[in-house]
């Protein structure tokens, strides 16, 4: 199990595949998606990885946060959160995460807050289908209808599906595809809507209900991390020595009789 990814959600666009069929997608960035922390067995009793993105003013930032950033030599981030992983996907701490860490046609699981709606009826909250839109409904015609009981027990059930708050609640859609990744840019496109409004932050990982392809990068994508090591190269054969000739060894003279040179 590795680790997931904190974006920002920028919106919806459509784009075309091969075929010229229009598909509609999400489009999330990337922003300084670092690790900040390790949480270890023998020191927090479970394993993960703590990841920070985006960007935040120092003067905005308490003090206890911006030791905990500087510990990790890494700048304030606007959002942090914690991904579960498995020990031998441990990243070091300041990595940089990229957009090749999914591959398109993975499934993803999306985690944000839902738009907030405010105060909603119980039809808008709940899709009843309301009365009757004529023949003796006076007033009534979106209303949920009775609530309570007779005199036992006398009150209203909890959990009765009434009018109330809408809407910013914690959602995760499940199963999403990955259309295409930008890794100059920084972005993911998936297939569909993900929770949140423009502007917010998602939890992005591998989906829990399908198997992750075995070609995913392991324990993740690193922006800027080392490149594979090059073949080391051949060592050149030593020169042959020069041979000195000593002068005892030199002849004396010639055939012709000559000094030797």
């Amino acid at each position: 199990m590795r680790t997931g990814v904190i974006a920002k959600k920028l919106g919806m666009t459509r784009l075309f595949d091969e075929e010229g069929t229009h598909v509609p997608v999400t489009v999330l960035s990337l922003e300084r998606c670092q690790v900040t922390a390790q949480r270890t067995k023998d020191k927090d009793g479970y394993v993960a990885l703590q990841l920070g993105a985006g960007t935040k003013k120092p003067k905005n930032t308490s003090n206890a946060e911006r030791g905990h950033f500087a510990k990790a030599l890494v700048e304030p981030k606007r959002t942090v959160a914690e991904f579960r992983v498995t020990e031998d996907n441990l990243i070091d701490v300041g990595a940089e995460l990229a957009a090749d860490h999914f591959l398109p046609g993975q499934k993803v699981d999306v985690s944000g807050v839902s738009v907030g709606k405010g105060f909603a009826g119980a039809m808008k909250r709940w899709n009843f289908g309301g009365m009757r839109a004529t023949h003796g409904v006076s007033v009534s015609h979106r209303a949920h209808g009775s609530t309570g009981q007779r005199q036992d027990p006398g009150k209203v059930f909890k959990n009765k599906k009434m009018a109330g708050h809408m809407g910013q609640d914690a959602v995760t859609t499940l199963n999403l595809t990955v259309f295409r990744v930008d890794v100059e840019r920084g972005l993911i496109l998936l297939k569909g809507a993900v929770p949140g409004t423009e502007g917010g932050w998602v939890k992005i990982r591998d989906a829990v209900k399908y198997p992750t392809p075995k070609d995913v990068p392991l324990p993740g994508s690193i922006r800027g991390g080392k490149a594979a090591a090059a073949p080391e190269p051949e060592p050149e054969a030593a020169p042959e020595p020069d041979v000195a000739v000593n002068e005892a060894e030199a002849p004396a003279a010639t055939e012709t009789g000559g000094e030797a040179q």
